[in-house]
């Protein structure tokens, strides 16, 4: 059984950081693309982030360039989002997520929807 369990958000000041993690099980996590999406009030998912399997390529949203960071660490199955200089439109509930097929993936993905996730608040 896929899991995917987010850790690592909280209230933050803006231009403070934050560093998420996604403690992965139920998958061979080392073959399968991962991303990050968030999820801000009223909104629907939106793509943050996404590495490859290797962790050599990674991508990012516009809006988030230059501030994130996305990073994974294959032998201990964690995928991790290093967020600075933070702002109050980050707000929003970040999950992980991987894509649907083994070896595969795109720039960006956004899955049917998101999981338990882990809630980001920057505000002063």
């Amino acid at each position: 059984q896929v899991q995917l369990v987010e850790s690592g958000g909280g209230l933050v000041q803006p231009g403070g950081s934050l560093r998420l993690s996604c403690a992965a099980s139920g998958f061979t996590f080392r073959r399968y693309w991962m991303y990050w999406v968030r999820q801000a009030p009223g909104k629907g998912l939106e793509w943050v982030s996404g590495i490859n399997s290797g962790g050599e390529l990674t991508y990012y949203a516009d809006s988030v360039k230059g501030r994130f960071t996305i990073s994974r660490d294959n032998a201990k199955n964690i995928l991790y989002l290093q967020m600075n200089s933070l702002k109050s439109e980050d707000t929003a509930v970040y999950y992980c997520a991987k894509y649907p097929l083994e070896g595969y993936g795109t720039r960006n993905y956004v899955p049917p929807s998101g999981g338990q996730g882990t809630q980001v608040t920057v505000s002063s």
